[in-house]
């Protein structure tokens, strides 16, 4: 049976300016939609009764409306996956919030419209009331998790993996089209040059090696790849995140570096001061095993992120964004003893400095 494929836009070639160096050339290919590393990425689920699409009805020709906002348990999925892309420690955090302008990812579930992202810095080029990902099926089906791990891919910069210079697939191309033009995806021949047999840049692909195991790569069934021969008989990726896939990611978003032990903060309040668009980071060490309150703080757009280390490095744990909102929020977490955790504040803008207390209890 053919699965359902992500489908991206089609967007014009880049146009770079004349006599540019080889170097500079590909350099600016390779990076022109990826994000400046240390970036925190907004994400916003649409919420309200009038977010949607008008759809013609094929039967009365009148238009109805198709909502965009999706179920707490499909948005859970989301959530997780943003979780498991940050618990990679990369140098990029993730931070959900309620305003939608506020939001540099903006996520639909518009069902029928097909699962998809624009690709990294592509987004900021979409309106603020439209769509910058939509899932389109349902994500708590078994083996539909994969999907929302995609798509964040995309969203993060990455592009499909069987479209590599490097994959040396050899289509069965009317085979593909044909494929394609059915059930459940029902492309035009059109999309699926576009989204399965046209080929990359080698300067744009996810990395210099194909990578068949990618949450990039779609599964395809038998007898729409002629070569590799391997796969004659069907491309099955585990729809996990690779080893390839976590490489690429660190090495374009590498993780901070970790505090030095001067930093260290005891279990007591630890005020502080910050202004707009300023940073702490913090290390701290739990005396005993239980949930504390870490970071309280106040009246203007903070971000407390928290990070375990592990191996020297911080893996992401939890985060909160008290969205400018002018009451205190707090963030609550379970700190295990005899580990060390990665503690970062920041405010970026707001109505003036907030003091924010830096404290477990």
């Amino acid at each position: 049976m053919t699965a359902r494929y992500c489908s991206l836009a089609q967007q014009p070639a880049p146009a770079f300016a004349p006599g540019l160096a080889a170097e500079r050339l590909s350099a600016l290919i390779g990076g022109r939609r990826m994000w400046v590393n240390k970036t925190v990425l907004h994400y916003h689920f649409f919420d309200r009764d009038s977010d949607g699409s008008s759809i013609p009805d094929p039967e009365t020709g009148e238009s109805r409306h198709v909502s965009w906002v999706g179920s707490k348990e499909q948005r859970d999925v989301v959530r997780e996956c943003f979780q498991e892309w940050q618990g990679l420690g990369i140098g990029l955090s993730f931070v959900e919030v309620g305003d939608r302008s506020e939001a540099e990812l903006r996520i639909g579930f518009q069902l029928g419209d097909g699962s998809w992202s624009t690709v990294g810095k592509d987004a900021l080029q979409v309106g603020l009331n439209e769509r910058t990902m939509n899932f389109g099926w349902d994500l708590t089906v078994p083996g539909e998790r994969g999907t929302a791990l995609h798509e964040i891919g995309h969203a993060l910069g990455m592009l499909h993996e069987h479209q590599s210079p490097f994959a040396g697939i050899h289509w069965d191309d009317e085979a593909v089209y044909a494929d394609l033009a059915g059930p459940p995806n029902f492309w035009s021949r059109d999309k699926t040059f576009f989204n399965i047999l046209r080929k990359l840049d080698a300067n744009e692909v996810n990395g210099s090696v194909w990578d068949p195991q990618s949450i990039m790569e779609y599964p395809f069934s038998g007898g729409l790849i002629l070569e590799p021969e391997q796969f004659r008989g069907g491309l099955n990726p585990p729809g996990v995140l690779s080893r390839a896939d976590k490489e690429f990611v660190r090495r374009w978003y590498p993780p901070a570096e970790m505090p030095g032990p001067r930093e260290l903060v005891p279990f007591r309040s630890a005020p502080l001061r910050l202004g707009p668009a300023e940073q702490a980071d913090f290390v701290v060490e739990p005396p005993e095993t239980r949930e504390y309150t870490v970071g309280t703080f106040g009246d203007s757009d903070t971000v407390v992120v928290v990070f375990e280390e592990r191996d020297g490095e911080p893996r992401y744990l939890t985060a909160q964004d008290d969205g400018g909102t002018p009451h205190n929020a707090t963030l609550k977490a379970r700190l295990v003893k005899g580990r060390r955790y990665f503690v970062r504040v920041r405010l970026y803008t707001g109505w003036g400095s907030g003091e924010t207390a830096v404290m477990c209890w």
